[in-house]
């Protein structure tokens, strides 16, 4: 089993497919990073070579900001959207959406279960 950037990458997962379970890399960083390796695709993960990983896991480290870094990065955004008390802030610390969406309905996901009000009936 491979360990990359702290996370346990699954061994019978093509490679592209199984760098995209560490968090901040996606589809596209994984395709750049095995075509600048020069890794195959279609290779999964138990095919790879002690070296390979290693060189993975090296250029995970240099190239990008991944796992907890990343994590923290954006919390410590979101925090300090909160502390200048700007709209976006404003709305993170009310738990509703930030980005313009409708919230007289929808808006569950960030509103939470639906709560009943009493005295609403005809």
């Amino acid at each position: 089993m491979a360990r990359i950037a702290g996370v346990n990458i699954p061994t019978n997962k093509r490679v592209i497919i199984a760098l995209t379970y560490i968090h901040g890399i996606g589809p596209k960083s994984a395709k750049d990073i095995a075509d600048k390796l020069g890794i195959d695709q279609a290779r999964r993960v138990q095919d790879l070579t002690d070296q390979e990983v290693l060189q993975i896991r090296e250029t995970i480290d240099s190239d990008f900001i991944v796992e907890g870094d990343l994590r923290r990065d954006t919390a410590m955004n979101i925090k300090r959207l909160m502390d200048l008390a700007c709209y976006r802030g404003l709305r993170h610390r009310k738990g509703l959406p930030v980005r313009g969406q409708r919230t007289h309905t929808n808006a569950r996901t960030r509103k939470g279960k639906a709560k009943p009000i009493a005295g609403k009936k005809k």
